[in-house]
């Protein structure tokens, strides 16, 4: 009867063990999001940099162009008083955003993608996406 009790406390602890670790995991996977939204929706961006396909002819297209990230996964662009909205969201784990603006023109579109996150400060971010056989490489910059 012992080695049945002791492997029935074995099991008991091994579950409660895995239990904890799963949640400590999604509770610090929670925090790192929390941080994620609260940096990227703190404030007014900017793009400082567009380079499709290793040139950069881009970057002058969204000058004047303001973005505000909202907590709810709202997006908005707006230059001359003009607005765009969209949504964007983010992956923690594969350190990426994300970013739709379904009825936007030129040059807004190329916002449209997924976006690895390659450098990251409180106040700027680099990003590329694959496109064909190169990378789009984006960079915002808080205003």
């Amino acid at each position: 009867m012992k080695p049945m009790k002791q492997s029935t406390l074995y099991i008991i602890l091994l579950l409660f063990f895995f239990t904890i670790t799963y949640s400590c995991k999604k509770f610090i996977q929670q925090q790192e999001q929390n941080a994620i939204v609260n940096l990227v929706t703190n404030g007014q961006w900017r793009v400082t940099g567009y380079i499709e396909h290793q040139t950069d002819t881009l970057t002058n297209d969204f000058a004047g162009y303001l973005f505000q990230f909202n907590a709810n996964g709202t997006v908005y662009g707006v230059r001359f008083g003009q607005q765009t909205n969209g949504t964007w969201s983010a992956n923690v784990s594969a350190k990426s955003i994300t970013s739709n603006f379904p009825t936007a023109t030129y040059p807004i579109t190329l916002l449209n993608h997924t976006w690895t996150i390659t450098d990251s400060y409180t106040d700027s971010v680099a990003a590329k996406t694959p496109v064909d056989s190169s990378f789009n490489i984006l960079n915002l910059h808080k205003n």
